[in-house]
């Protein structure tokens, strides 16, 4: 009777066993779980430039109406159903027309055309308040809207944000992470030669316009570690009425626009005669001729799409891209 007790007790502690083993490749950890609830499906709320806006489930059909977050949405791999046309191409950007092949012209920024935002049915519209403002209850009675406040200044805030709004923010962390890490490198082979000051100049038709910290350029010039001209400093008072993003000059200001290096763009669309006209005449004024970065072959004619239209990350990359193969001589 002995013996079988202490089989009996054998048996147990076997049969004990094997349903503690069980139990453990069946239950899973309390954090895998809630992860596993944050599932596509799962609602979440975003707070943006016009209030907050809650959204049932990650979006499949984006419709968007900056040029800046056409590019976000690219580089967290989402292509949009719409897209405000870019300021420059036909009607893309050359950086970005082959992942937008398919993609419907919803109008420009200034002007979208809700009736073809409508018929493209989204699920989520992101825009911008300095753009939209006047069409935002219009906009969110056609889906779930997300405006972003300004244009200006660092991008990355703006990311941040439609990261969210599309539910990938981890995504979206690791797009800025790359980033950073191509800022860092590009520093880093940059070296002492981020000791220099460099200026911005653009011309449009019939005016011109020297760029500054808020500027797209600006703040990767910022990041980059490069300083800008001292002497502009001086003309963005208070009352500017672009702040420091630029400031529209006369001829008699050339000389102002002096730096250790000067960059200037066209904004020219469709080939605009008259902006490419006040290009020729300013660079070939003697006052332009005169600047020391001119006479010593350190002014660089670059990219108005990707040095400040377009905005975005991609650009951001392209404009780091360029600045190394300029300032290394590559």
């Amino acid at each position: 009777m002995k013996g079988f007790k202490n089989l009996f007790a054998v048996i147990s502690l076997i049969a004990l066993f094997l349903l503690a083993a069980c139990g453990n490749t069946e239950e899973k950890p309390a954090t895998q779980k809630e992860n596993e609830t944050k599932t596509e499906d799962t609602s979440y709320t975003v707070e943006h430039a016009m209030g907050s806006t809650t959204l049932e489930k990650t979006p499949k059909k984006v419709v968007i109406l900056t040029n800046e977050g056409t590019e976000a949405l690219l580089a967290l791999g989402v292509k949009p159903v719409g897209a405000v046309q870019s300021w420059l191409g036909d009607p893309w950007y050359d950086h970005i027309t082959k992942d937008m092949d398919g993609v419907e012209v919803v109008g420009v920024e200034s002007e979208v055309n809700l009736e073809k935002i409508a018929t493209l049915k989204p699920d989520l519209i992101i825009g911008n308040k300095l753009r939209q403002e006047a069409v935002y209850s219009q906009l969110s009675a056609i889906a779930p809207t997300v405006f972003s406040e300004t244009l200006r200044g660092d991008w990355k805030e703006n990311f941040k944000l439609y990261a969210k709004a599309l539910n990938l923010e981890e995504k979206g962390n690791e797009v800025l992470s790359d980033f950073d890490d191509h800022v860092a490198d590009v520093k880093a082979k940059l070296g002492d030669k981020v000791n220099q000051e460099v200026s911005v100049v653009r011309f449009m038709a019939g005016k011109s316009r020297i760029y500054y910290t808020d500027s797209f350029s600006g703040i990767i010039f910022d990041q980059v570690g490069l300083k800008r001209a001292s002497q502009q400093a001086e003309l963005f008072t208070p009352d500017n009425k672009l702040g420091n993003l630029a400031i529209e000059v006369g001829k008699e200001v050339i000389p102002k626009m002096d730096g250790d290096i000067l960059f200037y763009f066209t904004y020219a669309p469709k080939g605009d005669q008259a902006a490419l006209d006040t290009a020729k005449e300013w660079t070939n004024d003697p006052l332009w001729k005169n600047l020391n970065a001119v006479k010593n072959g350190k002014a660089y004619e670059v990219s108005d799409a990707t040095w400040n239209t377009a905005g975005g990350v991609l650009a951001a990359n392209i404009m780091l891209d360029d600045l190394e193969k300029i300032m290394l001589e590559k």
